[in-house]
């Protein structure tokens, strides 16, 4: 075990953390001062010959949706690894010899978890209804397990953070309806209707007449028992369309929530064109969605991980060159509000209740898909936190002459 000694302490020897090893024979090492925060273990070397030579995280985290590699303890510290792997640097010498190590392990006594069905992206990035139902048509009912009540699937709006979920999507889609400034018998628009919340919301409490569109299958069936079951069918209407297809329509008002991180910046005008033809001069537009914090978009580790097993096509600008794009398509910036603390604070939530319900999401949809959404949700709870994401809520009206209808401050907001 001198050779695994060895390329462990090369690994995780500066690990700026406490941290506990155990191997697929049962011998344990420990790194770091004090009681360690986390444990892993590795149950094939394989997994160690892969850290060797790449110390790509997106490996470890494979090896962990596999079953070759348990995590114990404070999961979101065991998170802090990429960092530490990123930042690792070997010289070809080192990692030659260390690869020379490895080939040495004894794997006798090792053995396999069997593999599961791996989800495969689409191979081809269209950036439509394939890309669409690898990521929603998973199985509403384990959505369910972890959404609000009315599964909404975007950042809360939370008066304090000690609020529950179901409260703070009550109160961002109340706070949408009011920077829209509905009103009875106005024509919403919603691009991306996702489970019909909003549409069901605006027409329920505002008395707008709503029109969603969604490229998930579940989705559209969610929302039109929804319509039913809360007798909207005379306000509210849902379809399956691409925002691609939309044709030239006059609403009073259209939002996006959470829909143009799908999109992919090669399509951005195609998606800006489309809410700008949808709505009527002068009629508002309020674009809700997560930003990066550098310009161009450059994959990274968790870029490459979310496109690979969670997003497919997903793109992110900053949100200065969002609001660049909305103005050369014709639209006028009235209102910016950031909502990053509120996302890291729904994701902490949707994660905790996950993981309450692991055993009935491990039965709906299998323990890699469980533990794909698991590290998803808690890494971009950390991303969030750290700053290097946002998401920020755009409101925007299509130029004409003249001022637009909206008071002259926010106090109707929050009146």
């Amino acid at each position: 075990m001198e050779t695994v000694k060895r390329i462990l302490h090369r690994l995780l020897g500066s690990y700026p953390g406490s941290l506990e090893v155990v191997l697929w024979n049962g011998r344990t090492f420990r790194f770091g001062d004090g009681q360690p925060a986390f444990t892993l273990t590795f149950r094939h070397p394989r997994v160690l010959r892969d850290l060797v030579w790449s110390r790509d995280p997106v490996k470890l985290a494979e090896a962990y949706f596999g079953g070759h590699v348990e995590v114990s303890g404070d999961f979101d510290a065991a998170l802090g690894l990429r960092q530490h792997l990123e930042s690792l640097r070997l010289s070809f010498t080192d990692k030659v010899s260390l690869l020379l190590h490895t080939l040495s392990l004894d794997s006798a006594t090792t053995y396999f978890l069997p593999d599961q069905e791996i989800p495969q992206a689409p191979a081809e990035h269209q950036n439509g209804r394939e890309s669409i139902a690898f990521h929603y048509d998973v199985s509403n009912a384990f959505y369910k397990l972890w959404l609000d009540e009315r599964m909404v699937y975007s950042c809360g709006y939370f008066e304090t953070p000690e609020q529950d979920i179901n409260q703070a999507q009550r109160n961002k889609l109340d706070h949408i309806c009011r920077k829209l400034r509905l009103k009875p018998n106005e024509t919403l628009l919603d691009i991306g209707c996702g489970w019909g919340a909003l549409v069901c919301w605006a027409a329920a409490v505002y008395g707008v007449k709503a029109h969603g569109i969604t490229l998930s299958q579940n989705q559209y069936d969610y929302a039109q028992e929804q319509i039913r079951l809360q007798g909207l069918q005379d306000r509210v209407t849902v379809e399956l369309r691409d925002y691609r297809t939309l044709p030239a329509a006059q609403y009073d008002k259209v939002v996006s929530v959470g829909m143009f991180e799908h999109v992919g910046l090669k399509n951005l005008p195609l998606y800006f064109d489309a809410a700008f033809r949808s709505v009527k001069p002068g009629g508002l537009f309020l674009n809700h969605g997560i930003s990066t914090d550098k310009p161009g978009w450059n994959p990274d580790s968790s870029s490459r991980f979310i496109n690979r097993h969670v997003f497919p096509d997903g793109e992110l600008d900053t949100v200065s060159s969002v609001m660049c794009r909305m103005e050369a398509h014709g639209f006028e910036i009235f209102d910016v509000e950031g909502l990053r603390p509120h996302y890291a604070l729904t994701l902490r939530q949707w994660v905790k209740r996950l993981e309450a319900h692991a055993a009935e999401a491990i039965q709906l949809v299998g323990e890699r898909t469980y533990r794909i959404w698991r590290l998803y949700m808690t890494g971009c709870a950390k991303q969030f936190e750290q700053g290097k994401t946002g998401i920020y809520q755009i409101l925007a009206v299509r130029r004409r002459d003249g001022f637009p209808a909206l008071p002259l401050t926010r106090r109707d907001l929050y009146n």
